[in-house]
């Protein structure tokens, strides 16, 4: 894909929209989440926008460990891939993100699920990969508690090794189906992985040709030292967060050190700063949006979520009284990325409620509130500035801003010539300009046969 063109990916991990309590607003949708022409509906006008993914995130477990949790923000969800599964069979062109955790999941089943969705799609499947972050999730999965946050990594990097070289066991002529000579695949061209690592002990080969795209795209989300070296190493695309297109400037030049230190160029990677799109016929309008969506949020929720992200109980703290010291990012197993957050916000003089009203309204991406003009405006002006490879599209409140934004924001970026008018031809990887990978086996022996 050519510079000139951003990247769109519709995002949502909360079915109401990624406000946490959009849900309480009266135009949400309600038990309709958990039906699947509600998705449908969704994806078909993002596909009508020629938006280029959709992103489903996850977690596996329930919020269930603060007092407000299932009362106010248990977020029951459909289980992402058989959903993204269920949408191939309903769109033609438009990528389908997923999150899967390597904490607690195995490889060989997530490389499984990952081609399969890869070949339902014709090459639109791509692998959010993460490391869960919550006690909670921990729980679920036999554990008392989080993995240590290095130790998530190092499991993360080997597990994500395992799952393209699974990807990688049938070359992609393995595959015969011929009928004549009764071979169904060459055997010489279907390998055993035969790993045996600190983590992971697996034989192979997947029982999945080789997919489309060769590896479905792989996502990262997480700006914590570990993540972004993980990233930088692993990851086609990166789901950033920062505020300003200063700060973004300033992100992409760190990145590009850490993707050369890989050997990798800029352009093989491609970073997607979350931003929040609040469409109205005025920049007015769009604040009362905006505040209205505020006025749903119980103190209780803010207060436990601002305890989540910073590993504290703040409940027994005065909410009007300053943040209390907070733990050292080095030896924190929670989610780094927000333990940071929270620290800048910490610095602005901000008392615990009001920090934890402003965590909980926007979470940790910008808002941009407005007219379809004005958002167009501030998303062009990132991406010219290099600021932005594209967004991750973090809609208030569904379906009607994701709607908003895909029926006024994208024609408006499509006349200014920076988003495109139609897919272009091929996977995924084709549309964001990526490689497709070699297919490591396949170079082995190439090499082997060149020193012989």
């Amino acid at each position: 894909m050519a510079r000139d063109h951003m990247i769109l990916s519709a995002f949502f991990f909360n079915p109401q929209g990624d406000h946490r309590m959009s849900w309480r607003h009266p135009r949400a949708p309600g038990r309709e989440v958990l039906d699947f022409e509600f998705y449908r509906d969704l994806v078909q006008a993002a596909e009508r926008a020629r938006i280029d993914t959709i992103f489903v995130a996850d977690h596996v477990s329930i919020w269930d460990s603060v007092k407000s949790g299932v009362a106010h923000y248990a977020n029951a969800r459909l289980e992402p891939l058989t959903l993204l599964s269920a949408l191939a069979g309903v769109t033609k062109h438009i990528g389908l993100i997923t999150t899967a955790s390597s904490s607690y999941s195995e490889p060989y089943n997530v490389a499984r699920m990952f081609a399969s969705l890869d070949h339902i799609s014709k090459g639109r499947a791509s692998w959010n990969v993460v490391t869960s972050a919550m006690d909670e999730e921990a729980r679920n999965f036999g554990r008392d508690g989080n993995i240590e946050h290095a130790f998530r990594y190092e499991r993360a990097a080997e597990f994500l090794d395992i799952v393209k070289a699974l990807w990688d066991s049938w070359e992609d002529e393995a595959l015969l189906i011929d009928k004549a000579s009764g071979y169904f695949a060459n055997p010489d061209k279907v390998h055993p992985i035969d790993h045996k690592g600190k983590h992971f002990k697996v034989r192979g080969p997947l029982n999945v040709s080789r997919p489309p795209q060769g590896h479905p795209l792989i996502v990262q989300a997480g700006s914590s030292e570990d993540g972004k070296n993980f990233a930088t190493a692993q990851a086609d695309a990166h789901f950033a967060i920062y505020s300003t297109r200063e700060d973004g400037i300033k992100y992409r030049q760190d990145i590009n050190e850490r993707l050369a230190r890989h050997g990798r160029r800029p352009e093989s990677f491609k970073i997607l700063p979350g931003i929040l799109p609040i469409v109205a016929a005025s920049e007015a309008e769009g604040r009362e949006k905006q505040e209205y969506l505020q006025t749903l949020l119980p103190d209780q929720v803010g207060i436990d979520l601002l305890s989540s992200w910073s590993g504290i109980d703040l409940s027994v703290y005065p909410p009007d009284g300053p943040l209390p010291p907070l733990p050292d990012e080095s030896t924190f197993n929670g989610g780094r990325t927000s333990l940071n957050r929270v620290k800048q916000w910490s610095k602005q003089n901000l008392s615990l409620r009001e920090i934890a009203r402003k965590l909980a309204n926007s979470g940790s991406v910008p808002t941009v509130a407005g007219t379809p003009k004005q958002i167009a405006d501030q998303l062009q002006d990132w991406f010219v500035s290099g600021a932005a490879d594209g967004f991750n599209l973090m809609f208030p409140l569904l379906p009607e801003d994701w709607v908003n934004f895909a029926e006024q924001v994208v024609p408006e970026l499509q006349r200014r010539g920076v988003f495109p008018t139609e897919y272009a031809p091929g996977t995924l990887r084709d549309r964001f300009g990526l490689a497709r990978p070699a297919n490591r086996f396949a170079e082995q022996r190439d090499t082997a046969r060149a020193v012989s």
